[in-house]
């Protein structure tokens, strides 16, 4: 006598089939609610570890672009020209230095939109932080501070002033990260890779550099880009008179400490820096950042803020200072436009 099997009728099936959905529904629904809660969660980054992150990205990048100068394996392209006509470099030091600074904040929050003057791509994942936040940082910054992080855009400069370094002008060399929240800088960090020192700050009134006593607006010295000047100094004595002291200098990162008390002794002093051509984002936001925590001011020749969340370029010229009336400064300066400069 054959074995008997137990049939199912095609009703049979389909309510065998509803209770089974109805374990698996029961059993997975907190599991898959709670996935999507996280996916749908809007995430927040803190500022303070985004800070000490900010720092560590620009010090291990540093040290890509020392090693690189030090071994002299520079291995010195041109990617292009200016607006001006000036041949652009790019080595090797650039190169491995954004792979640095760009894989070590993109492993650590992949979810933030960073911006780079480089933009070499590798399939290895280069370091992860290791949420280590420095004694100065916590000492003079309080975490709990997050802010949305849809709203941040971070913009590096894994090398800047790369026509000096391919000259072995070093004083002039950084690292620079910036962190805009709505296209504002609030975190600013610039590192000098031959002397090993950083100006950081974090906005407002946060940082471990300070402004100098004294600024001179009557007989300012202007310190002005030396690759890139355009027709900067005619437009600085038209405003402030021909007696000026005009400072030329490599980096904008450098310009901006010099507005500084130096955290180097070879850093000139200015009073106010000035551009008048057109300039990536990456170069001047986290100078912006670093006047705008100390009372200052980097603003368009028109004296309009700069907005970073957008495209990566500046049209209007640049105005940098501290302790001083910058809108006075503003009003000096005479008409521009930046088709003619």
């Amino acid at each position: 006598m054959a074995p008997m099997g137990i049939r199912l009728s095609p009703l049979g099936v389909a309510v065998f089939c509803l209770l089974g959905l109805g374990v698996i529904y029961h059993l997975y629904a907190g599991v898959i609610s709670s996935r999507i809660a996280a996916f749908t969660q809007k995430r927040t980054v803190d500022l303070r570890e985004l800070l000490a992150l900010s720092i560590e990205a620009a010090v291990q990048g540093g040290r890509e672009v020392k090693k690189v100068r030090e071994e002299n394996t520079l291995q010195e392209k041109t990617k292009g020209k200016t607006k001006e006509g000036a041949s652009e470099k790019l080595t090797l030091g650039d190169l491995n230095s954004h792979r640095k600074m760009y894989y070590l904040i993109k492993n650590t929050y992949p979810y933030v939109k960073v911006n780079s003057e480089e933009h070499y791509v590798t399939d290895v994942e280069l370091g992860v932080w290791n949420k280590e936040i420095p004694d100065d940082i916590l000492q003079k910054v309080e975490g709990g501070k997050a802010v949305p992080a849809d709203s941040i855009t971070i913009w590096i400069d894994p090398l800047d002033a790369t026509q000096e370094y391919t000259e072995d002008l070093l004083k002039y060399v950084t690292t620079m990260v910036c962190v805009a929240v709505d296209g504002k800088p609030i975190i600013g960090v610039i590192h000098r890779p031959f002397t090993g020192n950083t100006a950081w700050a974090l906005v407002p009134e946060k940082s471990n550099v300070k402004a100098r006593a004294t600024y001179n607006m009557i007989s300012p010295k202007v310190i002005i880009s030396r690759s890139h000047a355009g027709k900067v100094k005619g437009f600085i004595r038209e405003a402030f008179g021909n007696s000026t002291v005009i400072l030329p200098g490599g980096g904008a990162g450098y310009k901006v400490l010099s507005l500084l008390d130096p955290i180097d002794k070879d850093i000139e002093e200015a009073d106010m820096y000035i551009h008048v051509t057109f300039i990536k984002k990456w170069d001047i936001c986290a100078g912006d950042a670093l006047l705008t925590a100390l009372g200052g001011h980097m603003t368009t020749l028109k004296g309009e803020q700069i907005d970073y969340s957008g495209a990566a370029g500046n049209e209007g010229g640049l105005l940098a200072s501290i302790k001083l009336d910058h809108k006075a400064l503003v009003e000096k300066l005479p008409a521009f436009s930046a088709d003619k400069n």
